[in-house]
């Protein structure tokens, strides 16, 4: 007997340290189906090279040791997110989201609606097995009523757990799609059909001409507690009788191709800063990577004292990153964020173990004063308790809230500690970015630059710069 050679998948699988081509899917289980269909249509209309993946959080989560193509693991829920990225930042790319029901249909739903409202270049291909196959067979959006799951043993109730979930049907009420159909890989039948209505999907995707959902009910025996046999059987007569197969919309005929989404300004044009007499930034290995902290309470300028080192950093010709993190409350709560500046393009906004922590009151200074790297500063408002001094860091106290208080201006106690910050040399920035952002953040008030410069001079120089 001979044995076609699936074409489109890597020739063998190393998802277990070992060439093999054994799948780690169940027996009897749709997914290797849908994988084949995909990846034969992908290498058949010879767009492998275009081709972008997303791979879900699910059983499918591995699809990347099979797909030969272009791979993205996604968070989970987020395949539609991840494709839109690919969509805007690579017209040329051929976007593919492949979802369970529970990763689509619950966490993601959103996320795939919006994509679909906005008629995104990207082809979904939706897989329906009815429960959560990867994490114990806990009751999936899609699963049916009365079916028993590991969080419905009784079988789902409609009035305490919902209705099953269409989605087909729900993006059919949007109006950019272009191609919405339901298929099945239960039977032989089927599957051809489900072969048709895959590529039809790629190739509305090769030609650019718009959004297409399939979704692909599957057995999954391993949950359903039956065999392969009976799991079919299950999808054909249980299944289908909740979620019709067919074509719900096919515009294939009348599309054209989809202009892509038009470029929107970068960052930089969303500073609130003069961008006047910046400098691009350009690498310098010399400039050893600066990750700061800075943290109080909102209303303290905790958000803009931080902007003021960005852009900083910006005026320098350093690349840079602000990255904030703030409650509810307009002022009052916590607030914190997170720079980097730095003479190579950063990787990650995030600070964990930074170079410079400032705390402006005492919750900040018990959550953040840890984080400081051994041998880094830790700056803090003089009205901080502190019952012993920090030991292997440079340490600083300062009363930067007294400070602009007694000279009329409280609300630029940020202004002072960015003062203190120049003075320390701690980020590697001089004085004068320091004053320019400082300035350039006043540009819409600029009754207030004078003040704030004066204000930051006098504590510069009381901090001993």
């Amino acid at each position: 007997m001979a044995v076609k050679k699936t074409v489109g998948m890597y020739p063998a699988f190393d998802r277990s340290g070992t060439s093999t081509r054994a799948s780690h899917y169940c027996a009897g289980c749709g997914h290797g189906i849908i994988h084949k269909l995909i990846t034969e249509a992908v290498t058949d209309l010879g767009i492998a090279d275009r081709v972008v993946m997303a791979n879900p959080i699910g059983c499918a989560v591995f699809g990347y040791y099979y797909w030969d193509v272009g791979n993205i693991g996604a968070a989970h829920g987020r395949a539609a997110a991840v494709c839109t990225a690919v969509c805007r930042t690579c017209p040329e790319a051929i976007a593919l989201a492949y979802q369970g029901d529970g990763d689509l249909g619950a966490i993601g739903f959103n996320c795939t609606f919006q994509a679909a409202n906005r008629g995104e270049r990207m082809a979904t291909f939706f897989v329906n097995n009815g429960t959560y196959g990867m994490t114990g067979g806990q009751m999936a959006p899609t699963s049916l009523e009365g079916q028993k799951t590991a969080t419905t043993p009784l079988g789902r109730d409609v009035l305490n757990d919902g209705y099953p979930l269409h989605v087909c049907e729900v993006i059919n009420q949007l109006t950019a799609p272009v191609y919405i159909e339901r298929v099945s890989v239960a039977d032989t039948r089927r599957i051809m059909d489900a072969r048709r209505a895959i590529r039809k999907a790629l190739e509305l995707q090769r030609d650019g001409k718009g959004y297409a959902f399939v979704e692909i009910l599957s057995p999954c025996p391993t949950n359903l507690g039956m065999d392969a046999v009976q799991a079919a059987q299950f999808t054909n007569d249980k299944m289908e009788r909740e979620f019709p197969l067919g074509v719900l919309r096919d515009q294939s005929a009348t599309a054209t191709a989809r202009p892509a989404a038009p470029a929107k300004p970068g960052p930089a044009a969303f500073f609130t800063s003069n961008p006047d007499g910046a400098t691009d930034a350009a690498p310098d290995p010399s400039f050893a990577e600066q990750r700061l902290k800075f943290a109080g309470f909102g209303g303290q300028g905790i958000l803009s004292l931080g902007l003021y080192v960005a852009e900083a950093g910006r005026f320098a010709g350093r690349y840079t990153t602000w990255f904030p993190s703030y409650g509810p409350e307009q002022r009052g709560g916590a607030a914190s964020c997170s720079v980097v500046v730095a003479g190579n393009p950063v990787g990650s906004p995030a600070v964990d173990h930074a170079d410079v922590v400032i705390c402006m009151n005492l919750p900040a200074y018990e959550r953040f004063a840890k984080d400081v790297r051994p041998g880094g500063w830790l700056i803090v408002d003089a009205s901080v308790p502190i019952a012993e001094k920090p030991v292997g860091v440079q340490f600083v106290s300062f009363p930067a809230i007294q400070f602009a208080t007694e000279r009329g201006m409280p609300r630029s106690a940020n202004a002072v500690m960015l003062a203190v910050l120049a003075a320390s040399g701690a980020t590697g920035l001089d004085r004068r970015v320091m004053e320019q952002a400082l300035a350039a953040s006043f540009q819409k008030k600029p009754s207030l630059i004078p003040k704030n410069l004066a204000i930051f001079a006098a504590a510069y120089q009381q901090a001993g710069g």
